[in-house]
């Protein structure tokens, strides 16, 4: 007969081990979304995500539609507002949860009638709540909105480099016209032409209080005070020059998306004072992503909407896509802190092991 040996429990313990050490795996394997849908001429520039709904909604260049996209590629026309004039596009967008309602940015192109004006639509009812033409200048490009807890929309303009404000009840009015902004433009980061002309673009609005802000053709990011319109530098270890829009996870991590290089992923430590990018993650360049959103589970999503095809006229395409972008650096982090828990988890075992060893010889002694 076999004598048993005080050493098979333990194998055992390890054995469960480097299972609990795996279970993580096909978690941390899991590919990452990518949807791929079709709708014939609808070349995006901005996408949101509907948190109730769980869909994204795409605004289009060529058609005065809103799409709403599911997690599986279903397309439906979500809104048509065929009241708006013709040429008119859709660019930013932003849900406001709280209210039920979709801001999204109406903007006509240089050879139309100018056109540059904020509108609101019902969630439900997907009727416009209003229109609120935005007050011009010299040189005006509305591009991308944001959403505070009170309502209030923040419209950038890339042409003229300031934000205007649009009240939860449609009040429009210029809000940051920060002498930084033009002062950031006069010597840029460096010699990319694509981004010469490209002022303020992508905004987001962070609960704390402000706006983060991307400058394209400088590549600098603003912090803006969502009261007074203050604005203030954000000194980061590098330029984001060509950043076409940003949104911020729960976790605080900001993302930025350029249609020609990357996405930066970045943090702060002090309310974005000063922030540093830690990664960068590939983009297909071919795609044009032009931008960027956070959606279900905090995860990161890029528009691959081919919007340079758009502006050059309808080419026929028919398929665009959006696609989360994972941080392999992040994926790294997740393991090791797997592996730390099961290593703790391991040695807790071969503890309680140990210790009733200790008390079976004991109770033998007594």
């Amino acid at each position: 007969m076999p004598i048993a040996s005080p050493k098979q429990p333990s194998l055992v313990i390890i054995t469960i081990t480097f299972f609990v050490l795996l279970g993580p795996g096909p978690v941390l394997a899991r590919d990452a979304h990518v949807i791929n849908f079709h709708c014939p001429n609808l070349y995006p520039e901005s996408l949101a995500w509907d948190p109730l709904a769980q869909h994204f909604l795409l605004g289009s260049l060529r058609q005065r539609i809103i799409a709403a996209v599911s997690d599986a590629g279903i397309v439906e026309t979500f809104i048509s507002d065929t009241d708006l004039p013709d040429g008119a596009a859709f660019l930013g967008l932003a849900v406001d949860p709280r209210r039920n309602r979709l801001l999204a940015v109406v903007h006509s192109s240089h050879h139309l009638p100018p056109l540059n004006a904020l509108a609101a639509y019902d969630l439900r009812s997907r009727r416009r709540l209003f229109l609120s033409p935005l007050p011009s200048e010299d040189v005006d490009a509305a591009n991308d909105v944001a959403v505070d807890h009170r309502g209030n929309a923040f419209v950038t303009n890339s042409g003229g480099n300031f934000i205007w404000k649009v009240s939860a009840d449609g009040s429009a009015s210029i809000f940051s016209r920060s002498p930084m902004y033009r002062e950031a433009t006069k010597s840029p980061s460096n010699g990319d032409a694509p981004y010469g002309s490209v002022g303020l673009n992508g905004i987001t609005y962070v609960s704390k209080g402000y706006l983060l802000v991307v400058q394209s053709s400088s590549g600098k990011v603003f912090k803006v005070d969502a009261v007074d319109g203050t604005a203030r530098k954000v000194l980061l270890n590098e330029d984001l020059v060509g950043a076409d829009d940003i949104a911020v996870r729960k976790d605080g991590v900001a993302a930025a998306v350029s249609p020609m290089k990357v996405l930066w992923l970045m943090k702060s430590d002090d309310n974005w004072a000063e922030g540093a990018v830690y990664d960068k993650v590939e983009v297909n360049v071919r795609r044009f992503p032009t931008s960027v959103v956070v959606g279900d589970k905090d995860r990161v999503y890029v528009l691959y909407g081919h919007l340079d095809e758009g502006r050059m006229g309808d080419s026929g395409r028919e398929n665009f896509g959006i696609a989360e972008l994972r941080s392999k650096k992040e994926g790294d982090e997740r393991v090791w802190i797997f592996v730390l828990i099961g290593l703790g988890f391991a040695y807790f075992c071969f503890w309680r092991f140990q210790m009733g060893e200790l008390v079976k010889r004991m109770d033998k002694l007594h």
